[in-house]
């Protein structure tokens, strides 16, 4: 899944257990980080020029290595540098202890160093009025170059968080008079785009439709095309030709950069669609949901489209079936159909005919089954589910795994899919045990699993041999490094406080969606689970943030099903990829169920984000590329919880007693 850089201008909310992520931003300007006197020479000039390349962790530590080695006024320069580096490069715990160590100067240029830093960290925590408090009065007052720079920047960030991006956009193209480096002026412009994808997509356009200035209403218009898109799907791409059309030689223009399509492809998507849902009968709701996802895409995107796509929405059982129903649309000048949900609707369509018209699934044929060309596949798969979890599990560092798997189909797939995928990059499945997922205790599989029944009939064997009583802690299997566990959020809520129980409770648990009932229950009893999820759920992408919350306002009956609105908007997005693809390979799709990618079979696999439930909330965990080391696994009461050390021996399976 990709992330969104950290931004000064968007509101962010801390958890304590979270480990912060670090991302880049834009540099502020070319000369924006000049020594204010002082230490000169090789070294600060390098820290200057890393600074100025947009390599602000490097410039920090650059900074920060320099004011262990002076003293006074000049150590507070070079720490304020330091500081203002790691807010630009989005590490704000770092930033944030280092000033709160630094007393506010009295006066001169020192003072208007520290007061940016200050106005910066009330924008990381979303206090964007108090960071006016400080730079309003600052920006009337004479200032250096460097100074007034940072400070129309900052003024410019809290305008997009307080929701008023044409302030913002202002700000920013006055700013851009008073510098004269071409590459600061592409930087500028940068973190002007950088401010409008954090902004949502309803406020950016209705600030759009009030601008007069032309050049403010293109940075405007364009802001909220991206970020109602993602910059992705046929919406973007027919938006953005448009877009240059009516705005030639507009300054955004040098940030939007080539498209990955020829334009002569660009404007090539389907006039019509037909959507095949069972809108009636016992899985009406189900196709309800995924509708409502479908149509939220489609009227995102619209308002990048030449024509306005038609979609027409047939009701498969009142059709008389998935083959009756594609034959309709196909015969109402359908150029791309997508449905039908049910796996028979889907099984009868695939065997009843040849597809002339292009067709999206939303469901898998079964493995023995082959597709006729023309026929592509999507599903919510809890496959692709446990094969995230064996890749998120190995690149947290862990690589020998047990795994508890229900007694049923489900269950068997899921291992099936963990153990090839694990083993497949280089993991070792120690051992598993299958339980039963209607019974409420798991003590004999979880006592086998973790080798407490061997431990106890050792501890057994020596008593009677010794005579006495003995003091006597059972101990698990030492080999052990995580547990992957199939199961619902019942069964995980019991299976959870069992594993404690059981002396296993520090081992990390790794989990799918199942787990995440979305019945708006606390999860305390599963705080440590971690998850794989579709994205929607648990950590939206900017251009999708408002939608969750929306959909479960106007359909709250519809709020355990948030993963068939996350699959509905998929959906759209989908067609337009696999409709320019001719027949052959797709772009990855950043889509709110997932990372979407196409295998050689027709099928669309998800890639997931992640989350953990801390304090009973689920809680988005960072991708594996910006975690620093294995997650820890998290206690009750939301703490860290470190494990004993294992034992130095190997586990031997041949000493547990069956």
């Amino acid at each position: 899944m990709m992330s969104s850089p950290r931004h000064p201008a968007r509101e962010v909310r801390f958890f304590a257990s979270i480990i912060v992520l670090l991302f880049a931003l834009i540099s502020l300007g070319g000369c924006e980080t000049t020594g204010l006197g002082g230490l000169s020479g090789s070294q600060e000039d390098r820290a200057r020029r890393l600074a100025e390349g947009g390599e602000h962790a490097e410039a920090a530590g650059a900074y920060i290595y320099l004011a262990s080695e002076a003293v006074g006024l000049e150590r507070d320069r070079l720490t304020l540098l330091a500081i203002e580096q790691w807010l630009d490069a989005g590490d704000v715990d770092r930033a944030r202890y280092a000033f709160n160590n630094l007393r506010r100067p009295a006066a001169g240029p020192l003072l208007a160093i520290w007061s940016t830093n200050s106005a910066a960290l009330s924008l990381y925590a979303g206090r964007a009025d108090e960071a006016l408090d400080i730079l309003e009065p600052m920006s009337r007052q004479p200032l250096s170059d460097r100074d007034r720079l940072r400070v129309e920047a900052l003024r410019a960030d809290a305008s997009i968080q307080k929701q008023d991006p044409e302030r913002a956009v202002q700000l920013m193209m006055q700013r851009e008079a008073w510098i004269s480096d071409p590459r600061a002026i592409e930087r500028n412009r940068s973190r002007l785009w950088q401010g409008l994808l954090v902004s949502s997509p309803q406020v950016l356009r209705r600030a759009a439709d009030s601008a007069m200035d032309p050049v403010v209403r293109g940075w405007l218009t364009i802001g909220s095309l991206a970020a109602s898109t993602g910059q992705q799907g046929v919406g973007w791409s027919n938006g953005v030709v448009r877009w240059r059309q009516l705005n030639e030689g507009h300054p955004a223009t040098t940030v939007l950069g080539d498209l990955q399509l020829p334009e002569t492809l660009l404007l090539e998507y389907p006039r019509q669609i037909a959507l095949l849902l069972p809108l009636s009968g016992r899985a009406a709701g189900a196709g309800q949901a995924v509708q409502n996802g479908f149509l939220g895409a489609y009227f995102a995107a619209a308002a990048g489209l030449d024509d306005r796509q038609s979609v027409l929405i047939y009701d498969v059982n009142a059709e008389g079936g998935g083959s009756s129903a594609y034959a309709a649309a196909v015969d109402a000048g359908a150029e791309f159909v997508v449905g039908p949900l049910l796996k028979n609707n889907v099984v009868q369509l695939a065997n009843d005919i040849l597809v002339p018209v292009p067709v999206l699934t939303l469901n898998y044929l079964p493995e023995e089954s082959l597709a006729p060309p023309g026929l592509y596949q999507f599903a919510l798969s809890p496959e692709d589910e446990a094969i995230s979890a064996a890749v998120r599990a190995l690149g947290d560092g862990h690589t020998r795994a047990v795994a508890l798997v229900p007694s049923n189909d489900w269950g068997r797939r899921l291992l099936t899919s963990f153990a090839t995928e694990f083993e497949g990059l280089g993991g070792t499945l120690l051992d598993y045990r299958s339980y039963n997922p209607g019974v409420q205790d798991f003590s004999n599989e979880i006592e086998n699993l973790m080798g407490l029944s061997g431990s106890v009939a050792r501890y057994q064997r020596m008593r009677a041999n010794i005579g006495g009583n003995l003091q006597f802690d059972p101990r698990r299997r030492q080999d052990a490094e995580f547990i992957f566990l199939a199961s619902n959020a019942p069964v995980g809520r019991l299976m959870k406080a069992q594993l404690k129980f059981h002396y296993s409770g520090d081992l990390p648990v790794y989990s799918t969606s199942s787990v995440n009932a979305l019945d708006g229950r606390s999860n305390a009893d599963l705080n440590g689970v971690m998850f794989a999820d579709t994205p929607w759920v648990v950590d939206p992408q900017p251009w999708i943030a408002d939608l969750p919350n929306e959909f479960a306002e106007y359909w709250p009956n519809e709020r355990r099903m948030a993963r068939l609105h996350a699959m509905g908007y998929d959906a759209y997005n989908l067609i337009g990829a696999l409709f320019a693809s001719r027949g052959g390979g797709m772009a990855e799709v950043d889509g709110a169920s997932g990372t979407l990618f196409l295998d050689a079979n027709g099928r669309v696999h998800r890639r997931l984000a992640w989350a953990q439930f801390q304090n009973g909330e689920a809680v988005a965990l960072p991708p594996i590329e910006a975690v620093g080391g294995p997650i820890q696994n998290i206690s009750d009461d939301g703490e860290a919880i470190m494990p004993d050390a294992a034992d130095d021996a190997p586990w031997d399976p041949a000493t547990q007693e069956q």
